[in-house]
């Protein structure tokens, strides 16, 4: 199987993603990162870069590949859509990863609301949550308890920025532990990451 993982800046995915990626690639599956950003809003394009790429090979993923926007002004306009789409083309993937639509971070909405334009023939397209998503209310589940050390590894690969929550004291990883066990207790296990579907197509 190939996932494709979109995300508007470095960290985005291994959130809302990574536990998943991790035990999906443990059997076998390969997955592609596109990251519209390099996260120059919140630190240096080079570390940011280079944290992501840090973070992809805790993960297990293929490669990672930068689209070039600018942090905070991701517009949503054909040329976008388009690049999501050539992307798609390239990795030809079996399950599409990408932000919910409600959110407060602006290219998060703008990211979400473009790969919707550009999955429109996907038969598998799953929206994942962030600390600043909005009326976030999964159906999907993936029981992630065997995978969450690394998922918080690939967090902490991004150095520059763990503490950067806008939650005095509080670590990006001490939100992911809360969020999986919260997700877990919804979906009866221990640890889960939890999804909304765009769409899910059920193999018999």
């Amino acid at each position: 199987m190939k996932i494709l993982a979109i995300g508007a800046h470095p960290d985005d995915i291994e959130f809302g993603c990574g536990g998943t990626l991790v035990k999906y690639h443990a059997q076998g599956a390969q997955s592609y990162f596109f990251v519209m950003t390099r996260g120059e809003a919140g630190g240096e394009r080079e570390v940011r870069q280079k944290e992501q790429e840090a973070s992809l090979r805790l993960l297990g993923g293929e490669a990672v590949v930068f689209a070039g926007y600018a942090d905070t002004r991701i517009p949503l306009d054909k040329e976008v859509i388009g690049q999501i789409e050539d992307v798609l083309h390239q990795t030809q993937p079996d399950m599409i990863f990408v932000h919910h639509p409600e959110d407060t971070h602006q290219d998060h909405r703008t990211v979400s609301a473009a790969t919707v334009s550009a999955t429109r023939n996907a038969r598998n397209v799953l929206f994942y949550e962030g600390p600043t998503s909005e009326h976030f209310t999964p159906t999907v589940f993936v029981d992630i308890s065997s995978h969450l050390e690394t998922k918080v590894a690939s967090l902490q690969a991004h150095t520059s920025q763990v503490m950067k929550t806008n939650i005095e004291g509080l670590s990006i990883v001490e939100i992911a532990r809360a969020a999986a066990t919260f997700r877990g207790i919804q979906a009866r296990v221990k640890q889960a990451e939890g999804f909304v579907p765009l769409r899910l197509l059920l193999k018999g």
